[in-house]
């Protein structure tokens, strides 16, 4: 009878796991899933550069000061683009500060964030960093208290190949051929009253009109990325509208920043925050379309995420030196399936910031340990130059600011060369394990299955120095079930999946 009871108990129980369909279909293709979407950000705050990725003295460092054992994690991180030297920094900063000998350059206030900037590291050790990472350089220029003179004098210096005086300069500084970086910021969130040189939307125009002149002037080669709105507190559909309109002939992207954070310890609230990023990209997206209507061959322009992560339990007394759980790890699954969603569109993202800062790596003296939130980053970018594709879903679903959201939040991609289609899932709730059925809707799907998942039961567990094991994804293949081009999989609850399927 005890029997019988439980094998009641145990079908009623799985009669009570939610069900969802997710369709796949090769054809229903959305953008390339830009490299440039796997990038990083490196700011003069805190522990970022010294004592991050540059530790002079320290027996972990190279003889140019790099920490070699944050290398090694950063190349397996796979940044593609790395952003430089802000952020708040790059309104107050002189670039010609940092360069020359160490020993003459100067100390300087560094008002943005409280501090005092020895400028020994400075432009060169910056970009021979991304030459030994393998990334792309993307350098903001001071488009708070700074000149279009600047601006123009600092591609000179990294990009011209004349005999003039800032390209003599470098090669005086030890670096005789162009370093040819190709991606420049105008500035950052100059629409924010936080910002050193914070300008209203019509006096940041006429500025980065001007620096984009000069700028190109120099080298006509150069992308140039647009300090769309982070003052989501007033008018930022006016500043992102009057900068697309004011610009559109002479930038190629439009910045975007999100952070946040789960401050109502409410995972589903927290997780749902991708319907205000779909909200920016959307308004931000459809600003660009306007614009370039009734234009003769308009000039493309993207959006550039080029500020994101969560952050909200580190300020600046702690030098934003934020500590990730497994919610966090999660929520970066959140964000790429967002970008994934918007491949058309979102070209570049970066990860705000790559070393103890509101980052995936932290360090001390002796070592480092990696955060939660580095695993799904480097799995992601896995799909780096995949096809986004547009996955048809439908989701149990939750109440969210007065409206439903699917539990699943889904993206997926493309591989022709492999025949490989991944299905990236992130299951919202925090309790229930949800069963989908996935159906292939073009060519044959194979039974074989890889799967990668980030699934544990503590969502508040860290990591720390000698213990960064606890919430690493696992890996597995199976054999599925296949029955009308399709077969069912669970997933559990508050869990990110990566699928890796073959198609015929």
């Amino acid at each position: 009878m005890k029997s019988l009871i439980a094998l009641l108990i145990a079908g009623a129980c799985a009669a009570q796991t939610p069900t969802a369909r997710i369709k796949i279909d090769v054809d229903r293709t959305i953008g390339e899933v830009d490299p440039l979407l796997f990038g990083n950000f490196a700011e003069h705050l805190g522990r970022m550069i010294y004592g991050g990725i540059y530790d002079v003295g320290n027996p972990l460092s190279d003889k140019d000061g790099y920490r070699t054992d944050v290398m090694d994690a950063v190349k397996k991180l796979g940044v593609t683009i790395l952003r430089y030297p802000g952020g708040n920094f790059s309104s107050g900063y002189n670039w010609t500060d940092g360069i020359g000998p160490k020993d003459q350059r100067p100390a300087r206030l560094e008002l943005a964030w409280s501090d005092v900037e020895s400028n020994r590291f400075g432009t060169d050790e910056f970009l021979r960093y991304c030459e030994r990472i393998g990334a792309e350089p993307y350098i903001c220029i001071n488009g708070g208290l700074g000149t279009v003179d600047d601006a123009r004098h600092w591609v000179e210096y990294t990009n011209a190949s004349q005999r003039t005086y800032w390209a003599d300069q470098r090669r005086k500084n030890g670096h005789a051929e162009p370093y040819k970086v190709k991606y420049w910021g105008l500035g950052n969130e100059i629409d924010g009253p936080w910002q050193l040189g914070h300008k209203n939307a019509e006096d940041y125009v006429k500025f980065a009109l001007e620096a984009a002149k000069a700028m190109r002037g120099v080298d006509g080669s150069i992308k140039l990325i647009a300090s769309g709105s982070s003052n989501y507190g007033a008018d930022w559909l006016g500043w992102n509208r009057a900068v697309v309109n004011g610009l559109r002939g002479e930038i190629d992207y439009v910045a975007l920043h999100t952070y946040i954070g789960n401050r109502d310890n409410d995972l589903e609230k927290f997780l749902g925050s991708s319907e205000r990023i779909e909200e920016y990209i959307d308004t931000t997206a459809a600003d660009i379309r306007a614009a370039q209507i009734g234009q003769r061959n308009p000039r493309p322009i993207y959006i550039a995420y080029d500020e994101w992560n969560v952050w909200y339990r580190a300020g600046n007394k702690e030098h934003l030196e934020e500590i990730y759980n497994f919610e966090d790890a999660l929520a970066m699954g959140m964000f790429f399936n967002t970008f994934f969603r918007h491949a058309d569109v979102v070209k570049i993202a970066n990860l705000a910031q790559l070393v103890n800062v509101i980052a995936p790596i932290m360090t001390n003296k002796q070592g480092l340990f990696l955060q939660p939130i580095y695993f799904p980053i480097v799995e992601f970018g896995k799909q780096r130059g995949n096809t986004a594709l547009s996955a048809w879903v439908a989701s149990p679903t939750y109440k969210l600011s007065g409206h439903d959201l699917p539990y699943l939040d889904v993206s997926s991609t493309y591989n022709a060369g492999e025949h490989a289609v991944y299905v990236n899932v992130l299951n919202r709730s925090k309790s229930q394990d949800i069963s989908a059925r996935l159906e292939n809707q073009q060519g044959a799907l194979a039974p074989e299955v890889a799967v990668w998942q980030m699934d544990y039961p503590d969502l508040k567990a860290t990591h720390t120095f000698g213990d960064d094991k606890k919430t690493v994804p696992k890996t597995s293949n199976f054999s599925a079930t296949i029955a009308h081009n399709a077969f069912t999989y669970e997933f559990p609850a508050h869990s990110l999946t990566i699928l890796k399927l073959r198609v015929e």
